[in-house]
């Protein structure tokens, strides 16, 4: 019989998480933080962050409760394993914080980001523009004569892409709103 060749690293499709904690890999993480929403709660749990020199890649809120007064923060970090972990301790820590969920390693989630992007051009570029916008189901929210605002919702992957394609066709403007983010199944 040949031995098992287990690779070392995290798999959607394990149930056991193989990382090595002391590994020096940078890992992007999303992480889901479930607070009171009340004054100053952002802050704090962003004073956490720069305080310590961590970088936010994507950060959105809001209030997912009313009865119950609480938000959910989304927020998409980077790091080594040990670097989350105590990210994640020290977020638990913090009083009005309820629940702090690692998505990216408690198994398979959905990511979505929405972005509006301000392409300007004129003849066969606003032609070709219109044809990558239709392949990305981007949809056109304002057109004038000399430009374009498509409005797209997806990946972050995705999202970059369709920026990177119109960027030689006249991309002028982009804005995002940051990840937002759901563990999939019950």
């Amino acid at each position: 019989m040949s031995a098992l060749k287990i690779k070392k690293g995290t798999s959607k499709h394990s149930a056991y998480d193989l990382r090595d904690p002391n590994s020096e890999v940078i890992e992007s993480h999303t992480l889901a933080v479930l607070v009171d929403n009340e004054a100053g709660v952002l802050a704090r749990v962003i004073g956490l962050f720069s305080g310590r020199g961590y970088n936010i890649d994507s950060l959105t809120v809001a209030e997912v409760d009313h009865q119950g007064h609480l938000s959910r923060i989304t927020i998409v970090t980077r790091g080594t394993p040990a670097v989350i972990e105590q990210i994640k301790a020290q977020l638990g820590r913090i009083v009005p914080v309820h629940e702090v969920h690692d998505l990216t390693v408690e198994g398979p989630s959905v990511e979505r980001e929405l972005a509006l992007i301000k392409v300007s051009g004129q003849g066969e570029k606003r032609i070709e523009a219109l044809r990558l916008a239709e392949i990305f189901r981007a949809n056109v929210v304002d057109s004038t004569l000399e430009s374009f605002v498509f409005e797209m919702t997806g990946t972050p992957g995705k999202i970059d892409a369709f920026a990177e394609l119109m960027r030689p066709l006249g991309l002028s403007e982009v804005a995002r709103t940051g990840v937002v983010a759901l563990s999939r199944g019950a």
